[in-house]
């Protein structure tokens, strides 16, 4: 209803939300939306077939990185140095309100904590998520000993793409050498390990595709 009322130029003047507090609304909803989809896959059911989320509704107005890195540029160096530095009111409303940053909300604020009050914002965010990137698909890598060369190789496709395969061979040939009739104790079946990969890579590529902003 806020979408299409906003379509008119005199609701402007009499809107009795303020964007903040609208934005404080959407985090509430999009936080929601992350714990019933969460729950959904865990019963492998819907949890309530009368609750309809307009997700690609709260889209239309939400914020991308740029927007984010924008906020971050105006505010370093306000909030002191280290770790324990506070992130602003203003960035933090962005990254929760946003249901595209949703999976990258420790990313950012990451950032923040690491940003120099010097240099190029774009810069240090390429960086920080080129190392960040390169840490958390080796973690994959290693945890599940897939093939280091063919699984970056398939990576790199999907993050072009914006999708992991999920026919053919294209996972097959990333993992270890394994049995498919005898296994030893402690190891997954094939057909089991194979859906595990997936969804790590398929969760990997949805956090980290489109994250190159403000090239």
């Amino acid at each position: 209803m806020r979408n299409i009322l906003a379509s008119f130029d005199d609701f402007g003047d009499n809107d009795v939300i303020g964007e903040a507090e609208f934005q404080d609304y959407r985090s509430v909803y999009v936080d929601l939306y992350a714990e019933m989809r969460r729950a959904a896959d865990v019963e492998k059911e819907v949890v309530n077939d009368d609750l309809v989320f307009e997700i690609e509704l709260v889209k239309q107005v939400e914020v991308g990185v740029d927007y984010v890195l924008m906020l971050v540029e105006k505010h370093r160096g306000e909030a002191g140095d280290g770790e324990d530095k506070e992130i602003p009111v203003e960035i933090r409303r962005a990254v929760t309100s946003s249901p595209s940053l949703h999976n990258k909300r420790d990313l950012i604020e990451d950032f923040v904590h690491t940003v120099s009050a010097f240099g190029d914002v774009g810069e240090q965010w390429r960086a920080f998520i080129e190392q960040r990137r390169s840490e958390e698909l080796a973690a994959i890598i290693r945890d599940e000993r897939l093939r280091e060369g063919p699984a970056k190789a398939l990576v790199e496709a999907a993050l072009r793409n914006g999708y992991v395969p999920t026919e053919g061979t294209a996972i097959t040939r990333i993992l270890p050498p394994t049995s498919r009739f005898r296994r030893s104790a402690g190891d997954d079946g094939h057909d089991e390990k194979k859906r595990r990969v997936q969804a790590a890579l398929a969760a990997y590529v949805e956090r980290f595709r489109g994250l190159s902003a403000m090239d």
